[in-house]
């Protein structure tokens, strides 16, 4: 493996610079899954990735330039769990819709947005949890450690903070074109309804089982339902 990534790659090289930092954030992740933030340094990076020792000094001198290299993989990762194909809108305009049966057999439109808009914005959220509990709970584990030392290391939380930033604004664009008359409100309480699941289903009391894609819909759903439309759950 180090044959391929030699330590004398010229710095000219900018795809050869992103490879090495992709290895070196996928090493610092795996790392902090399996061994925690403690597991995560310099030497244990480099035969992760099967680098030469002091590749990772050289690319993240600092704890701090480390933790950040891990903090871009971690969003790097996580905006992939979705493909462009499967957020909605993506039938529109000549693309061609994925194909979700499982997650369209409870009907949760809201009465009072967008019907079509919200029912894609509940297809693809039950979709992302379902996928994150199913074969992405590793970058679950990372987040959350990265999260931790984040409230212990006031750099690193405005990194953390900046680098997250980037799903806030989508979700709350969604929430408005939803219907919500208050969508940043709205985004917090949906992202602290999906959060709390995933971390009860991850690593929390209800890990021993996943709840399935038509149950996941119904719950994101029933939360939206009760947001959009101001009715209590049952009316």
């Amino acid at each position: 493996m180090t044959a391929s990534h030699p330590a004398t790659t010229p710095a000219s090289d900018p795809e050869a610079r992103a490879s090495r930092a992709e290895r070196i954030g996928d090493a610092a992740l795996d790392l902090l899954v399996e061994r925690g933030m403690r597991g995560l340094t310099h030497r244990a990076v480099d035969e992760r990735a099967g680098l030469p020792q002091g590749s990772t000094s050289n690319h993240a001198r600092t704890r701090q330039a480390l933790l950040e290299t891990a903090v871009r993989r971690q969003v790097e990762l996580e905006a992939r769990v979705l493909t462009p194909a499967e957020l909605p809108g993506a039938g529109r305009g000549g693309g061609s819709r994925v194909d979700t049966p499982a997650l369209v057999t409870t009907d949760a439109r809201v009465d009072g947005g967008s019907g079509a808009g919200t029912d894609a914005l509940v297809d693809m959220l039950a979709l992302a949890l379902h996928r994150y509990l199913t074969d992405h709970r590793a970058l679950l584990v990372s987040r959350y450690e990265l999260a931790l030392e984040a409230t212990r290391r006031p750099e690193l939380r405005s990194f953390f903070d900046a680098a997250g930033s980037v799903f806030r604004g989508p979700l709350i664009a969604a929430m408005a074109a939803a219907g919500s008359p208050e969508p940043e409100r709205h985004a917090l309480s949906l992202v602290a309804w999906c959060e709390g699941l995933l971390f009860s289903c991850a690593v929390g009391s209800f890990h021993a089982s996943v709840p399935s894609r038509a149950e996941l819909r119904t719950g994101v759903g029933e939360l939206l339902r009760g947001m959009l439309t101001g009715r209590p759950l049952g009316e």
